[in-house]
């Protein structure tokens, strides 16, 4: 695990470098190379850079930015050429004792497309977390430089290992930002004479700009333990009221799902899928709904809000293929799977909608 954290921070300092200097001028993509078979494991995250202009200066540029990574293992650099017959090879190279050497070279030819997406067996290792130990693990390996990390450790220690639901309801609102969902969540909550709970929790939610800026493996961890902080106030909630929790698990999933699937629609896990699974070790609610409004109307509702977003809201506005994979993904959700809940009438018929569903599935 800590070599995977370190690895996720050695190639997002490289993204930034990749961005700036003598790089600017160039083409910048993602690259994922991945074993046939679909192994978690098996892949490698790199960046594709296209000089258009073929200088020697972009080579040499790129020899000393690989100079200042010191971290195991150090990353090569590949190098894409066609021979005279037309054929497409793939040259890596090392630095060792102040030279470059040769330490591959391949032909690069077609192949089926994999039944899944090359990412889809690795996401339980990074980003959409199991259980509990999983996510522990991670931010236990970041403890030597982000001291947050530790804070949040030990407010997961203080948690009981095992919590039970008491007797009252426990109802899990979800939704996109600008669906309505902190006024329903309010209105719910003051209806029902609920307590009103929120992923992440008060106490390490002072924290998540620091996770945000995180390579995605240190981020997910973080909220994926606030889930289980959470579900220790819920356990001890429920046994005197009603507990309504302002987004939970699912956001956690759907969100990381959505990011690290490359692609539309057609590439995210199928129905059913044990990514789109319940943890066995979180406390479950006994409801979920899922507030939807078309996106018309949400960017109508967006308009002149002013607040600051997080990567992933950012890209919600700006990209409708990400937000239809979120939605998607949502959806696909089970054990418990979301009562979706069209959110664009007045605040009045939503509340009215929410309550029904609310008294039709609990006690």
């Amino acid at each position: 695990c800590g070599v995977r954290v370190q690895a996720a921070r050695l190639h997002q300092r490289l993204l930034q470098q990749l961005r700036c200097g003598p790089f600017q001028r160039c083409q910048l993509r993602r690259l994922l190379c991945y074993s046939p078979g679909g192994q978690a494991g098996c892949l490698q995250h790199g960046f594709l850079l296209r000089d258009p202009h073929d200088g020697p200066d972009t080579r040499r540029a790129l020899l000393e930015l690989l100079g200042t990574c010191q971290e195991a293992p150090r990353p090569h650099l590949g190098e894409f050429e066609a021979d005279p017959l037309g054929q497409l090879w793939q040259r890596l190279w090392a630095l060792q004792d102040g030279g470059q050497v040769q330490v591959g070279c391949a032909r690069v030819a077609p192949t089926r497309e994999p039944p899944l997406h090359p990412v889809v067996p690795d996401l339980p290792s990074y980003v959409v977390f199991p259980d509990v130990d999983a996510a522990w693990s991670v931010l236990e390996a970041c403890t030597p430089f982000i001291p947050e990390a530790q804070a949040v450790l030990d407010l997961v220690d203080q948690c009981p290992k095992q919590v039970w639901k008491g007797k009252f309801p426990v109802i899990a609102i979800e939704g996109l930002d600008a669906t309505g969902k902190t006024t329903v969540t309010q209105s719910v909550s003051d209806s029902l004479k609920a307590v009103l709970l929120k992923s992440p929790p008060s106490c390490i939610s002072q924290w998540r700009k620091i996770f945000d800026d995180e390579p995605t493996i240190i981020r997910r961890a973080f909220y994926s333990l606030g889930n289980y902080i959470v579900a220790s106030e819920i356990a001890k909630e429920s046994t005197k009221s009603p507990v309504i929790v302002d987004r939970y698990w699912h956001s956690t999933a759907t969100y990381a799902i959505a990011t690290e699937v490359s692609g539309g629609l057609q590439h995210l896990p199928p129905a059913h899928h044990s990514v789109y699974q319940w943890p066995k070790d979180l406390l479950k609610p006994d409801l979920v709904l899922l507030l939807t409004v078309s996106p018309k109307e949400r960017e109508q509702r967006l308009e002149g809000r002013g607040m600051e977003k997080t990567r992933e809201e950012a890209e919600l506005e700006a990209n409708s293929i990400f937000r239809e994979k979120v939605e998607v993904c949502y959806q696909r959700m089970e054990n418990p799977g979301c009562h979706v809940v069209d959110a664009s009438p007045s605040r009045e018929k939503v509340l009215q909608k929410v309550l029904s569903i609310i008294q039709n599935h609990c006690n």
